[in-house]
């Protein structure tokens, strides 16, 4: 890539900021797609505006496991709503839109009951939905190589272009202890178009670790790191333990770093701008 490409923010936790503003019960966030949409699509806008390029569909966590149990929605229609609404805040600007698919919250044998066959099912249902409708796959959030090995068959298979991303702690491992390293042999040969790492650190904690990355790899690097812990207020107000102005002062480094940078969660369309502005 020839360019730095801005991305969005964290979906979830600026869905529930806006649910605060327009007076919406917190829910689910992947709920909106059938009872908000007119919020889901007003957050996408701000990411545009704020000069996001590539913008994330609300469908992070739109799988069986959530969704099946909820009486009167369904994962494809939960799916393909969310990347819709997205396309029609992008519409006519030059923004492309990425389905989203995180960890499903099971564990593979032989630590839980699920099946690989399984799994790949379950994503096969959660992500065929973006063919001929986004623009590309992220797969991200995930602390299991197993999984998002599974995840990432299942993004290839729709033939778009897939992103994939794991989150680590600071020692340079994620909570299942795989390592950069195991993260890269293991995906960086199967026809993703990045690798990266996205939530749990901030900027500060989390710039070591993606600079492991190119030690192993010369593919495009993701980076989208958390504005800190969220601070959940007595009210229910969600606030960032890292403000605007320190994210994008501690995030800076990484341009040196990484292709494709954002935010993840607490990073709302004020910390996207505010990195376009100094980008």
């Amino acid at each position: 890539m020839s360019r730095k490409i801005l991305l969005d923010g964290g979906i979830g936790t600026s869905l529930w900021l806006l649910a605060e503003e327009y007076g919406v019960e917190k829910v689910p966030v992947w709920k909106y797609n059938i009872t908000h949409p007119e919020m889901v699509r007003d957050l996408h806008t701000r990411f545009i505006d704020a000069g996001s390029r590539i913008i994330l569909a609300n469908t992070f966590g739109a799988n069986r496991y959530a969704v099946k149990r909820e009486p009167g929605f369904a994962v494809e229609e939960t799916v393909r709503r969310g990347i819709e609404i997205a396309r029609e805040a992008a519409k006519d600007k030059d923004v492309k839109v990425f389905a989203a698919a995180g960890p499903l919250p099971v564990l593979l044998e032989p630590f839980g009951d699920l099946s690989e066959e399984l799994c790949l099912e379950i994503y096969r249902e959660q992500l065929q939905p973006a063919c001929g409708r986004a623009d590309g796959i992220l797969v991200q959030t995930f602390m299991d190589l197993n999984m998002i090995r599974i995840a990432v068959q299942a993004a290839l298979e729709t033939g778009l272009p897939v992103y994939a991303s794991m989150t680590f702690e600071k020692v340079g491992k994620t909570m299942f202890g795989n390592s950069v390293r195991q993260f890269v042999e293991a995906i960086g040969n199967t026809g993703i178009q990045a690798i990266g790492m996205n939530c749990t650190l901030t900027p500060e904690t989390a710039l070591p670790v993606l600079r492991q990355f190119k030690e192993y790899t010369d593919l495009p690097l993701l980076f989208k790191p958390n504005a800190g812990k969220p601070i959940l207020a007595a009210d229910g107000a969600v606030s960032s333990e890292t403000d605007a102005e320190t994210f994008v002062r501690d995030i800076l480094p990484a341009l040196d770093e990484a292709d494709l940078i954002g935010g993840c969660c607490g990073a709302d369309w004020n910390y996207i701008r505010k990195l376009k502005e100094n980008m």
